[in-house]
């Protein structure tokens, strides 16, 4: 059936136009100037926005609302309430006040706090952002309207992902504007940073799914030999859709566009059975709900279609994992996009100067970067030749490369390097204009026309942390600017020897060649870059008095926040492992060794059923298979009896900090140890014998 994106795009959204429909002028305009300049509206056009959205999200069939908002466990929390209230006559009433819109309270003590509250502190608080519209989401347990918040400690402490965003938001828009006017801008009244996330996943047969423990409760395969054919002939990448995976890109489509979600681009990427949605980018924390919900949908989508959507970022070893591309930039309320170079970026001095500050930027905080795209899954993929290293670096292009190396070398005149057109050769193809420059896709940090790509995030992470840390560092980079222009007599000659300074000083951080290679290690090691190539390695980054001042100055984080955060990763990574150790040991003492003995058994079965029958009869094959299982074995069981003992003596130590690290330096080496042999046992044992579904089951049979 057809469908016309017209009549469903935003079909769930509370959006400004059904604002505009359903609310009085005055109410309507009272919004609209909270949202644009800050503030509080009243309680009476609480009262009549609570009241519109209640029937708007009635008329949807929602029977319930919920506070929808980010808590730190970094996927999405929420309560259902109905309209209900105290029956009159036996007649149900049902409302949604102004104070229920406005504010709800959740039990805080339950959710991830690192310390900043006592367990038996239980109050937490939700309140309402006016700047993301309310939607409604069509559930199996009914049509709920979500009202997102953000959600706060009782006294106070960001108890979520968006409130520190918001926070960074009104900093960079604040410190840009600075900038702004030093150029004679006066008409904006607003910058915003612009995101687009583009979401990478896998999609797995459920009943597969269902039979693999390891994926049930880790998301990724701890075990698993290569099937025959991976990724080797590049032929998965933009090849034809599968029908049925097809007919789940459709569905998705429908539903995210009925949430409003500008998902525009499909395809497949480069492993078996992966693929990969993009969407126009949009608003920053608009764009952060909006892949949450993404992630939300697509889960949801795939259990329609008997699938199940992988967003762990490294599903199986030995093909490509899957990643987040944050696309950032900064717009103003005028359109102007300030990392658009125009036609002649050598003589756009306001550019020039932006780039300068994001140079410095991304240089001086290359370690809180590195933290802000760190999870357990993306230890698998980062620096493994499929995604970029974990040494933070900018890519600018051969144009802008040129461009700051004249600059710094103090160059008379700024040249352009002159694009040049690609002829194909073929008489019927018309000559087309080349971009100023290639694409690298092993840069972390690459510049792609008129925007900032952020290649680490991973695929199952929220992309609120990396936005947070983008938005301050950059506000601090031009705040820093702009009080050193502000007090200049010669503003474009300041000006320009600022850029010159910043240029100068931070050229270390550009790099345009292959951050694959050993090479580029080597010689980030010379420059002085951070190589951190473990998400415990980069927890540090958030408690250093660098990173206190940044946050502190511009009241994105206290102090105590950012402890609390960097507690929390620690224990994140911990308790990611310990599940991941647990289900190895669970499935190497329940599935691969009894399956191995079962094995051997009756290939030794087999031997004296042969060699009865025949006494001279060849059962060297037999033999050298059956000694080769049962050294598999043995090994099987001597790893698994050293993890069962590893796990508790580490996972007894009371420092967050000193725990994970052991995790990492002993709980992977005896899980990889594990691993390693029952890996070679899938290889030798009988396919009707080997209890779970093999890669080639998995990623082939979609």
């Amino acid at each position: 059936m057809s469908v016309n994106i017209s009549d469903i795009f935003g079909a769930n959204v509370f959006s400004m136009s059904v604002m505009r429909e359903r609310l009085p002028k005055k109410a309507y305009a009272e919004v609209v100037d909270v949202m644009e300049h800050g503030g509080n509206i009243s309680m009476a056009t609480a009262d009549i926005v609570a009241n519109a959205m209640k029937d708007w999200a009635m008329e949807k069939g929602a029977t319930h609302y919920t506070h929808w908002f980010q808590p730190l466990t970094g996927v999405t929390a929420e309560k259902h309430d109905s309209f209900l209230t105290a029956p009159s006559d036996s007649k149900a009433l049902l409302q949604l006040t102004g104070k229920q819109l406005i504010m709800g309270e959740p039990d805080a003590s339950s959710f991830p706090s690192g310390g900043l509250r006592s367990t038996h502190y239980a109050r937490g608080y939700t309140a309402w952002d006016m700047t993301s519209p309310a939607f409604v989401k069509e559930m199996s347990c009914g049509t709920i309207l979500c009202i997102p918040t953000i959600f706060v400690s009782y006294n106070g402490e960001a108890l979520d992902k968006k409130t520190p965003l918001l926070r960074s938001m009104e900093a960079i828009n604040t410190q840009a504007l600075r900038i702004l006017r030093l150029f004679g801008n006066t008409q904006a009244t607003k910058v915003t940073p612009l995101v687009g996330a583009e979401q990478e996943y896998f999609l797995v047969d459920r009943e597969k799914y269902l039979k693999r423990r390891d994926l049930i409760y880790t998301g990724r395969t701890l075990f698993g030999a290569p099937a025959p054919k991976g990724q080797e002939l590049e032929d998965q990448y933009f090849g034809v859709i599968r029908e049925r995976v097809g007919a789940f890109m459709s569905d998705l489509n429908q539903e995210l566009w009925k949430l409003g979600i500008p998902a525009t681009t499909q395809h497949n990427e480069v492993a078996p059975a992966q693929h990969e949605l993009a969407p126009i980018y949009t608003t920053c924390n608009l764009a952060v709900d909006q892949n949450q919900l993404t992630m939300e949908t697509m889960k949801r989508v795939a259990t329609r279609h008997g699938l199940v959507c992988l967003l762990h970022e490294k599903p199986y070893a030995g093909v490509n994992g899957s990643g987040k591309h944050n696309n950032w930039s900064l717009g103003t309320d005028m359109g102007e996009n300030l990392l658009d170079p125009g036609e002649t970026p050598n003589e756009n001095l306001q550019f020039l100067l932006v780039l300068a500050c994001i140079m410095k930027a991304v240089d001086v905080h290359a370690d809180l970067l590195r933290c802000s795209a760190s999870n357990a899954g993306n230890e698998h993929r980062l620096g493994a030749q499929e995604a970029p290293p974990a040494i933070i670096s900018i890519f600018l292009g051969d144009q802008l490369d040129n461009v700051v190396s004249q600059i710094i070398s103090n160059a008379d005149s700024i040249k352009l390097l002159t694009t040049g057109k690609l002829d194909s050769g073929v008489s019927t193809v018309p000559v087309i204009k080349k971009d100023a420059t290639d694409r690298n896709r092993t840069s972390p940090f690459a510049f792609t026309g008129n925007k900032f790509e952020f290649r680490m995030v991973g695929s199952s992470d929220s992309i609120a942390d990396a936005n947070t840390t983008l938005n301050a560092i950059v506000a601090e980079a031009f705040c820093e600017a702009a009080d050193r222009l502000e007090q200049a007599q010669d503003f474009y000659t300041a000006c320009n020897e600022l850029i010159h300074d910043l240029m100068t000083r931070h050229q270390r951080i550009i790099f345009n060649g292959n951050g694959y290679s050993e090479q580029w290690v080597r010689e980030a090691q010379r420059r002085g870059l951070p190589n951190l190539p473990s998400m415990v390695d980069a927890i540090p980054a958030l408690t250093t008095e660098k990173a206190e001042a940044l946050f502190t100055r511009f009241g994105i984080y206290t102090k105590s926040e950012l402890e609390s955060r960097a507690e929390i990763m620690y224990e994140t990574y911990a308790k990611v492992l310990k599940i991941e150790a647990q289900t190895m040991i669970h499935m190497a003492g329940k599935h691969y060794i009894p399956a191995a003995i079962h094995f051997c058994t009756r290939l030794g079965q087999s031997i004296a059923s042969i060699t009865a029958a025949a006494c001279d009869a060849d059962v060297s094959v037999q033999k050298t298979l059956l000694a080769r299982c049962s050294a598999l074995l043995s090994s099987t069981s001597k790893a698994l009896d050293t993890l069962k003992v590893l796990l508790p003596q580490v996972d007894s130590m009371t420092d967050v900090a000193a725990m994970a690290m052991l995790y990492r330096t002993r709980i992977v080496p005896a899980m990889t140890a594990l691993r390693q042999p029952v890996d070679e046992l899938e290889l030798l044992v009988d396919k009707d014998i080997w209890p779970v579904h093999t890669y080639g089951d998995l990623m082939f049979e979609v």
